[in-house]
């Protein structure tokens, strides 16, 4: 209900201030689970995407935004819960499989869900190998995956800005894609050809330049360099 009614409010100003252009709202299924991947470009990213398609969406955000304390705190956690944030903890290991699990229980009602393979935003403006927790969620929900495409958001509120600017505006959302032709969410090999089409789609849209790495600090220890050559198939 607060989420909707948040819709109904901030939609229309949003987009009367920035007039962002939305392609392919058609591709949106209006009912039913659905995930919607995306490429990563700013903070503000869940929120376009929040307000502008044709459905209320759900998303993963830091707990941070929901544990802070007094009025600044009450207002934030209102704020985030209101455009459809559920709050986890971020992390590797248990943590990573606890926000699938998160994103799981969502598509298990029904809902629509948005995630971003990449992981973490894209400072160079590259589009980055996709983490293979978007195909897993498909496989095992079985629920189709819409590409979609952010144009123009690191200008809407550039990295390091806490302030909104005025700034050209573009979301594609592609054609739903079914990913159980590759295989069962068991198998590795799934859902690393299903993660490689969805970022396909996706750059197909952003005109992005692909990256065959992973977005990702420089590993600062020996210990972690290891840790990462052997550590495969990367779902988030």
């Amino acid at each position: 209900m607060i989420k909707s009614l948040s819709r109904a409010v901030l939609a229309p100003i949003a987009r009367a201030i920035w007039r962002p252009k939305v392609i392919g709202r058609k591709n949106v299924p209006k009912q039913g689970a659905v995930i919607l991947a995306s490429n990563h470009l700013s903070f503000i990213d869940s929120v376009v995407i929040t307000l502008v398609a044709p459905r209320s969406v759900s998303f993963l955000a830091k707990a941070d935004y929901f544990t802070g304390k007094g009025f600044k705190g009450w207002v934030s956690r209102s704020f985030f819960t209101s455009i459809g944030a559920v709050p986890v903890v971020r992390g590797a290991g248990k943590a990573a499989q606890d926000a699938l699990d998160s994103g799981l229980e969502i598509l298990e009602r029904g809902e629509a869900f948005a995630i971003y393979p990449e992981g973490t935003r894209s400072l160079d403006g590259r589009l980055y190998k996709g983490r293979t927790g978007v195909a897993w969620l498909a496989l095992t929900a079985d629920v189709p995956v819409v590409p979609v495409a952010l144009t123009g958001t690191q200008d809407l509120q550039p990295v390091g800005s806490s302030r909104l600017r005025l700034a050209k505006v573009t979301v594609e959302f592609g054609e739903p894609l079914d990913l159980s032709r590759f295989g069962e969410a068991r198998s590795g090999r799934a859902r690393r050809h299903g993660t490689d089409a969805v970022m396909e789609a996706i750059q197909r849209m952003s005109g992005q330049t692909m990256s065959p790495e992973y977005n990702e600090p420089p590993a600062s220890t020996i210990v972690e360099r290891v840790r990462r050559a052997f550590r495969g198939d990367s779902q988030v």
